[in-house]
């Protein structure tokens, strides 16, 4: 008798720990938006790289919250938790800006210095959104870190809540990555109502060689003006133009190689999986968490409807030689952007080529992101 009793409690001990006695109803919906996720991470191909991750975190986290624990007096904390402290500490970010400004091919920009302009008008979904934020009751830290989501940049929306609002670190990377990942689903139909067909047709000339010493002081030039005039953006710039002369200067192959594959890998699973982890159905389904999703998509919006109108102006400008699409690429999305830019464009017609016009606004509005982001520091710190 004693021995069926002692199953008998370890059965009810093993049912009372398990998940149907654990979870809750907000832990449930989460893992039906962390499979809805990884369906259009693997089915769609909606930026996998990001939003695999992303989601299967989300799904673990709502599985098992105990990953995400904090250590205790009498146990460690969970797996994701340790992890999650290079989200939390402003380490990933700056590294992932490395791995980025090792793959970038600045030459589209230093050929078409035009494309700043278009960089930098995306950039106003951000201000515009800090301002709607804070008409909704934000303070103005949190208003900030919500208006970066608006940069469609993730590593930068991580920078700037973990110095400003890191109690919103979660729902706001979330949001940013997302809305990233859903570049081809949200900027089209914004660049379609704005544009004629006839501006959409537009063949852009062939962008000018530009020489490899150009390409070397391009990086050493830009660190130098941001962090003298802009000292908060020099992690994020500083490391995206160290990435990229590794690239230019071609004598370090060996580690140029190691950024662009195997540290931004590690840098974007570790990223990817902790950011999902902070997706818990307690704090992701709440009203504030609602408000900055639907803030976080308006700026992306106002971003992507703002680069494509000053695309249109420069085409006014031009007599017709710049295709406004182009303009929606200064979102920052590298290289979803521009890839949308290009497909749109050749929908229109088939001869056209917009990749490389498109990765002009689209490299300068890393830029652009971690400059705002910058800005948005120094004020509000």
């Amino acid at each position: 008798m004693e021995i069926l009793n002692g199953f008998v409690d370890s059965v009810v001990g093993l049912f009372n720990s398990s998940g149907l006695c654990v979870l809750t109803w907000q832990n449930y919906v989460m893992i039906g938006i962390s499979i809805i996720l990884l369906y259009l991470a693997i089915k769609k191909q909606y930026e996998p790289l990001l939003l695999l991750p992303i989601a299967f975190g989300m799904l673990l986290v709502n599985l098992y919250p105990p990953i995400m624990a904090a250590p205790t007096d009498s146990s460690n904390g969970g797996l994701f938790y340790y992890l999650y402290q290079g989200v939390k500490l402003g380490i990933y970010p700056p590294l992932i800006f490395l791995g980025i400004g090792a793959m970038t091919d600045f030459g589209p920009l230093i050929a078409n210095p035009k494309s700043f302009i278009l960089g930098a008008a995306a950039q106003i979904g951000i201000f515009i959104t800090f301002i709607g934020a804070i008409l909704l009751g934000f303070d103005p830290k949190a208003a900030g870190s919500i208006g970066i989501i608006g940069g469609a940049d993730g590593p930068t929306a991580i920078f700037v809540t973990s110095i400003l609002k890191p109690e919103f670190l979660g729902p706001i990377a979330v949001a940013a990555y997302s809305y990233m990942a859903l570049v081809p689903i949200i900027q089209p139909p914004i660049m379609k109502a704005l544009t004629t067909k006839k501006e959409r047709s537009v063949v852009m000339e062939q962008l000018r060689p530009v020489s490899k010493l150009e390409k070397i002081m391009f990086p050493v030039i830009v660190v130098i003006l941001v962090a003298i005039f802009l000292p908060d953006a020099a992690p994020l710039v500083g490391m995206l133009m160290l990435g990229n002369l590794f690239k230019e200067s071609g004598v370090v192959d060996r580690i140029c190689k190691a950024a662009q594959n195997e540290l931004m890998n590690i840098v974007t699973i570790f990223l990817g999986v902790t950011v999902g982890a902070t997706a818990t159905g307690e704090v992701f389904l709440s009203l504030d968490t609602l408000k900055i999703i639907a803030l976080g998509l308006a700026a992306f919006c106002v971003g992507t409807a703002c680069g494509v109108l000053f695309g249109k102006l420069m085409y006014k400008l031009t007599g017709g030689k710049v295709n406004p699409l182009i303009g929606s690429a200064g979102v920052s999305a590298v290289p979803m952007a521009a890839r949308v830019a290009q497909k749109v464009g050749q929908k229109e017609n088939p001869g056209n080529f917009l990749l490389m016009h498109a990765m002009g606004p689209n490299v300068a509005g890393v830029i652009g992101s971690a400059v705002a982001a910058g800005v948005l520091i120094s004020i509000l710190k």
